[in-house]
């Protein structure tokens, strides 16, 4: 099968994948922001945060609830990067109070931008606890405050747009959690890794030692995946074998990425009452994907030079099962040796 080919029935297995998904995901969105049912240990968490439930907040409430929680998690998440030297496990390098904040506010903020790299840059429970939490709730905030703006246009006589602590709640445990929970076993499946320990050292058939790097990579890469988040274990964006390990892995990744973006109008079409509207979204970002889809692939098809033309295509960072669109991803022949006359 060409290249070509392959990367078309990718392309196609996607939409379809995500098509499926549409109606479905989107229908139980719109389910959870609206149930007036609460779960048992949903109802822990509010009494934990002092909230109440039942009491519907105006649109500076929500603003000032959102705004706190997330000024929380910032000071909460950079002492945590600060202290995690004293942690059990690898004992990173010390990080001064700048990186460790800059690294909260990003990751907080949902941009994920890391500016350290290397498999023992950070520790693993620091990595559990810190970051892979805040993937959840940084992303539960966006969805949160993208469900109060639709509230916003529909409740045109009324200023409640619902509660910020319950919205927060059921996006987090309801959503995000079992997704997470179900795609990390794919994952793991496929071969990334989750382990317990940070570092393992043994010794090779040639008798060298060798230190093999584990964590909980499975579980802090679906989530980084499903909250459009960044973030990965490694800082590498999914280009790492441990993170990425198979043509299958790579496409089920994409897939995560534009789950709750493409379920999401869906869910504003039942909010509004005019599914109308979530198909002219959808149609929008349809068209946006499909030309800078085009546009990527054919740059990478295009470009120019001596590796790109022995690759099939401009690959750089990315394996070539996970390249759509390349021709061959086979180097090519050893040149023929000439005889000697």
């Amino acid at each position: 099968m060409s290249g070509t080919l392959s990367g078309l029935l990718t392309i196609g297995t996607l939409v379809a994948a995500l098509a499926i998904a549409y109606r479905p995901l989107g229908d139980y969105l719109a389910h959870v922001v609206t149930t007036p049912k609460h779960w048992r240990v949903e109802r822990v968490i509010y009494r934990l945060v002092g909230a109440d439930p039942e009491a519907e907040q105006g649109y500076r409430v929500y603003t000032v609830a959102a705004l706190a929680f997330s000024a929380v998690s910032i000071v909460a998440l950079t002492i945590l990067l600060l202290v995690q030297g004293w942690l059990p496990g690898v004992e990173p390098k010390q990080w001064r109070l700048d990186e460790a904040l800059n690294t909260a506010i990003s990751f907080v903020t949902n941009t994920n931008w890391q500016w350290y790299s290397g498999e023992g840059a950070m520790n693993l429970i620091a990595q559990a606890i810190g970051l892979a939490v805040q993937n959840f709730v940084s992303a539960a905030v966006g969805i949160a405050v993208a469900v109060a703006l639709v509230r916003g246009f529909v409740r045109s006589r009324t200023d409640r747009l619902g509660n910020f602590w319950v919205d927060l709640t059921r996006i987090t445990l309801r959503v995000l959690l079992p997704i997470a929970a179900i795609g990390a076993v794919v994952l793991m499946a496929q071969g990334v890794v989750q382990t317990l320990w940070q570092r393992h050292e043994i010794v090779g058939l040639d008798g060298q030692k060798q230190v093999l790097t584990g964590g909980l990579v499975a579980s802090q890469e679906v989530i980084k995946l499903l909250g459009t988040n960044g973030g990965g274990y490694f800082n590498a964006n999914s280009a790492h074998a441990f993170e990425n390990p198979t043509a299958a892995t790579n496409l089920f990744q994409i897939f995560l990425i534009l789950l709750i973006p493409v379920a999401m109008p869906r869910m504003l079409g039942n909010l509004v009452g005019n599914h109308r509207q979530g198909y002219a979204i959808l149609g929008a970002m349809a068209v946006i994907f499909s030309v800078s889809t085009a546009i990527s692939i054919g740059a990478q098809l295009g470009g120019q030079g001596t590796a790109t033309r022995a690759a099939g295509a401009a690959l750089e960072g990315r394996s070539c099962a996970s390249a759509s669109g390349a021709r061959d991803c086979s180097p090519p022949p050893p040149p023929a040796r000439r005889r000697a006359p």
